[in-house]
């Protein structure tokens, strides 16, 4: 095993961002493609850019904030933290009492990983459910907060049914609900054509402005206004509000946010796919993209060692887990190939999962023949490296 913990996967971030840095440096942005889906971006104008002080900014651009947040979100207030994470971490501070319950609802496991984090610190018991009859028929007593996710780190949807029946059975109790609705809030919307969390009966929905739309990495809170007010009160005790840059960044993003643009990704989804599937098994269709889950690229680099008849193939893979698998090939996919994708430059804990998203800026830039070939060219750099223990650690901790 190469990644054993989260300081090796914050030294593999770090190198990334080295080569990212270097590409740029050397070939310039163009040869960069970031697929992450995750790219964000901070549109401002220099007459904009002058007015970010600490107390002018927030008083020009939160106001903006309120009208365009509440349109993208629903909801009696809004408020902008520095990550979704924070917004997670500020409700849980806010609500939950020590030894109560925080219950989780998801359409696929696993969480992401703030979440019994958060739980941990203010000492909850943290239950998380992706069976709809599990979560009614377990659901304890003494719980302080219902915490459902719209869509997770893989891009799996809820259905607005289980949504529906979450938002009921926390109502009947009177007890609060939390979506985290990261990329959910445009996916559900845009792409499944489903209702705002706030229209379904939550009570607060936090979203992730870089994650589908081109604002800043940060969060933005909707919800009830005592709800809101509280949470906004915990937040700038521990300094988790967003600060007047990224402020004016959501305020962008969120203008220039159009759901039409998530829907062109589809048909150049459909394309790539149909390319993959003459050579790979291990890929599946995400709402506006393409990814290979850590399973079935194992299983993918077992046949194709069976084709070339690579009898040692087990003495090969048992050096390396599943996620060492999926953290190579991304760093193949940077380093040769100029693209980037999430294991890459992910924070610790995140999804191994390695996502091709068309719906990001930079892939209506390169035809989908071009990524075609960059993932079939990197995916045999992938056959060859993990031949050699060595190689394999290079690839991932260092920079040349």
């Amino acid at each position: 095993m190469l990644i054993k913990n989260s300081l090796d996967e914050m030294e593999k971030r770090e190198i990334s961002l080295k080569v990212i840095k270097s590409i740029i440096e050397k070939k310039g942005r163009d040869c960069l493609y970031d697929l992450t889906g995750l790219s964000g971006g901070f549109l401002a104008t220099q007459e904009e850019l002058d007015l970010l002080e600490t107390y002018i900014g927030p008083a020009i651009f939160e106001e903006k904030l309120q009208v365009l947040g509440k349109n993208h979100l629903g909801g009696e207030k809004i408020f902008a933290v520095n990550r979704t994470s924070s917004g997670i971490l500020a409700t849980i501070l806010s609500i939950v009492e020590k030894d109560s319950f925080v219950v989780h609802f998801l359409p696929e496991f696993p969480a992401h990983p703030s979440i019994p984090r958060s739980c941990a610190l203010v000492g909850a018991n943290y239950l998380e459910f992706d069976d709809i009859d599990k979560f009614i028929s377990i659901f304890p007593d003494n719980v302080s907060l219902v915490i459902i996710t719209g869509s997770t780190m893989d891009h799996k949807i809820l259905d607005e049914k289980s949504f529906k029946t979450v938002i009921d059975l926390a109502n009947e109790k009177n007890i609060s609900v939390l979506v985290d609705d990261a990329s959910g809030a445009r996916l559900r919307t845009a792409i499944f054509s489903q209702k705002k969390a706030i229209e379904l009966g939550a009570d607060l929905v936090v979203t992730s402005t870089d994650k589908l739309m081109n604002g800043p990495r940060g969060g933005l809170m909707a919800g009830k206004k005592d709800l809101i007010n509280q949470i906004k009160t915990k937040a700038h005790q521990f300094g988790l509000e967003a600060q007047p840059p990224s402020i004016l960044a959501m305020v962008k993003g969120l203008e220039n946010y159009n759901e039409n643009d998530l829907k062109k990704s589809l048909n150049k989804k459909d394309e790539l796919m149909e390319l993959l599937a003459n050579d790979f098994k291990m890929f599946e269709k995400t709402p506006t993209g393409v990814m290979v889950s850590e399973d079935n690229l194992k299983n993918e680099i077992i046949n194709h060692f069976k084709k070339d008849n690579t009898h040692d193939y087990g003495k090969i893979l048992d050096k390396f887990s599943n996620k060492d698998l999926c953290f190579i090939w991304a760093m193949l996919l940077l380093k040769e190939e100029g693209i980037v994708t999430i294991p890459a430059v992910s924070m610790p804990g995140a999804s191994a999962t390695v996502r091709f998203d068309l719906a990001a800026v930079d892939a209506e830039r390169i035809d989908v023949d071009i990524i075609f070939n960059k993932i079939k060219n990197s995916f045999e750099s992938l056959l060859s490296v993990i031949n050699d223990e060595k190689l394999a650690k290079d690839t991932i901790f260092t920079f040349d």
